[in-house]
């Protein structure tokens, strides 16, 4: 069984949580995943099965697309609702929807963001959240991260009781945002420390939340013997790609670095090489030396 499953994770799991249920609902232990998700979120994990595996690597670097919610009135350890409280502030004031609007709309862009520590960014070989658990502090890497598309659903809803303001939004961004640092920065615009208290993702690069199974449904699908797998070739349907000719695909096959004139003088640094008959061969990409292009990876 190759291909490429898309499951909608339920909140409480870790993503490996999740290879190793599929891992025994597929019975097969080559399952891997494209991109963590923190356990309290939800939404679209797409995960590599049996030759598929070769290929998770070029899954994510897709743009991500999320619904989430904001709670202005108090920050947290972890940037999310799991984390313990470290500041709040009494909101005394209507935050409006117009006001909510406008700092969305200056987040827009590209800027650079500095990842939480309570995140699995590695620094010296160790996550930033093991860091975090032994109380100890590093530097963080700074990294370039583009927000395509941010908007607010629905109202601004001030809870009387805790007196937090709560909303919505939907976000689309580049890999590697962390939309809990989203979030946060959304609260600082407004003069208030905040979180996120509630993320979906709904889409991965072509992978679409409409197209995920609980893994309820996969258990009945394998049950009836009904369960497809999205191909390899379908995974890369957004990936820049050429097709070759029966000689260039036997070079292909045996990783032969190519000129740029076999594969059409092609402009992106990486891209996918298909056969004639429309099967995925490998990723190749420009050398960094020399005018030439190497293989990255091979899916036969």
């Amino acid at each position: 069984m190759d291909g490429v499953l898309l499951l909608d994770k339920p909140a409480g799991m870790t993503s490996h949580d999740c290879v190793n249920i599929v891992r025994k609902v597929l019975k097969t232990k080559k399952v891997g995943h494209t991109g963590t998700l923190d356990p309290s979120v939800t939404g679209v994990l797409p995960l590599c099965i049996g030759r598929a595996t070769k290929i998770s690597q070029f899954l994510t670097a897709n743009e991500k697309e999320y619904l989430g919610e904001v709670t202005i009135g108090f920050s947290t350890t972890t940037e999310d609702a799991d984390g313990e409280v470290v500041e709040s502030k009494p909101i005394h004031r209507q935050i409006t929807k117009e006001e909510v609007k406008a700092v969305l709309k200056s987040m827009l862009g590209t800027s650079i963001q500095v990842p939480p520590m309570y995140s699995a960014v590695k620094v010296n070989g160790k996550k930033l959240y093991e860091y975090a658990r032994a109380g100890q502090t590093v530097e963080r890497p700074r990294r370039e991260v583009t927000i395509y598309e941010l908007e607010l659903l629905g109202e601004v809803i001030q809870d009387e009781q805790t007196g937090c303001v709560k909303f919505s939004f939907r976000v689309k961004g580049s890999k590697g945002l962390f939309v809990r640092t989203v979030a946060v920065t959304i609260g600082e615009k407004l003069g208030y420390p905040a979180h996120m208290s509630h993320l979906r993702r709904i889409a991965s690069g072509v992978f679409k939340i409409s197209d995920c199974l609980s893994i309820n449904q996969l258990k009945e699908k394998v049950e009836h013997q009904s369960l497809s797998l999205l191909t390899i070739e379908q995974a890369f349907e957004d990936f820049p790609k050429v097709t070759v000719d029966h000689w260039v695909e036997k070079l292909v096959r045996n990783g032969v670095q190519l000129h740029p004139e076999q594969v059409g003088n092609i402009e992106t640094p990486q891209f996918a090489i298909f056969s004639q008959s429309g099967q995925c061969l490998a990723v190749y990409e420009k050398h960094e030396s020399k005018p030439v292009m190497k293989s990255v990876r091979g899916f036969f």
